[in-house]
């Protein structure tokens, strides 16, 4: 049994059936759902993850955010990660 897990490998697990690309956020609408644009233009709205909700973190609009899209669906998915730098 192995004790320590390499976290990149859980993560990469994790999201092996979602597209990740990084965006930015427009505007925030009601019940934790953001407008998002995507580093290729288009824009989605999406919730955020369960762990960001857990966590408290805060997401503004002009903040640079991970998104896990669906692979069938590329207007469907989540905001995964709130990066730190701002546009």
């Amino acid at each position: 049994m192995k004790k320590n897990k390499n976290k990149t490998e859980h993560t990469e697990k994790e999201y092996k059936d979602l597209v990740i690309v990084n965006g930015s956020v427009i505007e925030a609408h009601a019940n934790a759902i953001f407008s998002v644009e995507l580093e290729n233009g288009m824009i989605v709205k999406l919730p955020i993850s369960g762990k960001i909700r857990k966590h408290n973190i805060k997401i503004t609009p002009g903040d640079l955010v991970q998104v896990g899209l669906c692979t069938y669906d590329l207007t469907t998915g989540r905001i995964l990660f709130r990066l730190k730098d701002k546009m």
